[in-house]
């Protein structure tokens, strides 16, 4: 690690306090989060993000803060991705609005797990095999062709081999139990479908990890800022669901947004040996291109088709 164990230790304390407070003060009791109340807490995590990335001006230098605000706000946008699918998988397993904080709560601390190892395997990576440079690179480029052709996102639930197996180690029920993961019946641990949904949650961010950590180490590779980055950029997806999920099929056009972004990052890392790209032009580069293609989204609203309702799939 580049910066010391100390440092790393006060950030991640810092995180699970934060955490706990948004868990055990805010949302002790099940209830439906209302706008006005995700929107404080998106602007909570957001005015952190920003005074973070001044103390890393501060004690680290421009460069280092530079390269931290543009890491998140690639995160940030490439998380907006999420926001649609977790929206699908919600309403694909008609999961209660006041259920919905829970599974979104120990769903980002489980990515927050699984973006420290992938960030340190990757930066391993990198570092003993310099050619998997142009490996990521190549498949960022893929990706954000790939994104840009997909004309309606779906999800499949019943295709996810990890929610196979959960579902053959635990036998599930049919119902929701209130908020709870699990239940005892008959002296057997019985999983019930918002547990289900916890997995498919997971295992939709372990994917997306595919692509937001390979973009970001395009720009750093020192991990104390690639994942204090993510980290800030995953605390604040939560609350930024609640706020905008109603209104994120307005944003039609953002899909091919963030593809250019991925395509850019991914030309980024292949030209890494030959030209470097410098991150105030990325930076900008990746704000122009969030803001136009949601300015192109409100200016050419697109006509919405009626959805009929999904239901519960069954056992």
């Amino acid at each position: 690690m580049e910066h010391s164990l100390l440092l790393w230790s006060l950030f991640n304390v810092f995180i699970i306090v934060m955490l706990l407070i948004d868990l055990v003060v805010f949302h002790g009791k099940d209830h439906e989060e209302s706008i006005r109340e995700a929107l404080i807490w998106t602007g909570v995590w957001i005015t952190l993000a920003l005074i973070f990335g001044i103390g890393v001006y501060y004690y680290m230098g421009s460069k280092t803060a530079l390269d931290y605000y543009t890491g998140y706000l690639i995160e940030k946008s490439l998380s907006v991705d999420n926001i649609f699918v977790f929206l699908l998988v919600f309403s694909y397993f008609q999961v209660p609005p006041k259920y919905q904080h829970k599974v979104l709560f120990w769903g980002i601390f489980g990515a927050l797990v699984m973006r420290f190892l992938f960030i340190f395997v990757g930066v391993a990576l990198l570092e003993q095999f310099h050619w998997i440079i142009y490996v990521f690179g190549g498949f960022l480029v893929f990706t954000g062709i790939k994104l840009a052709m997909e004309k309606d996102k779906e999800v499949h639930p019943e295709r996810n081999p990890v929610l196979k197996l959960t579902r053959k180690i635990f036998p599930t029920t049919k119902r929701y139990y209130g908020s709870q993961f699990f239940i005892y019946r008959m002296g057997k641990l019985i999983a019930t479908p918002l547990f289900v949904v916890l997995v498919v949650i997971e295992t939709t961010d372990l994917v997306f990890a595919l692509d937001s950590i390979p973009a970001i180490l395009a720009i750093t590779r020192d991990e104390f800022i690639v994942y204090s980055s993510n980290a800030f950029a995953i605390l604040g997806l939560r609350a930024l669901y609640f706020a905008v999920s109603g209104i994120m099929r307005l944003f039609h056009y953002l899909h091919y947004g963030l593809s250019l972004i991925l395509v850019f990052v991914g030309i980024k890392m292949l030209l890494s040996e030959f030209y470097h790209i410098p991150t105030p032009f990325a930076l900008g580069f990746i704000a122009a291109t969030l803001i136009v293609s949601i300015l192109a989204s409100i200016y050419n609203p697109k006509e919405e088709k009626p959805v009929s309702e999904d239901k519960l799939p069954e056992e």
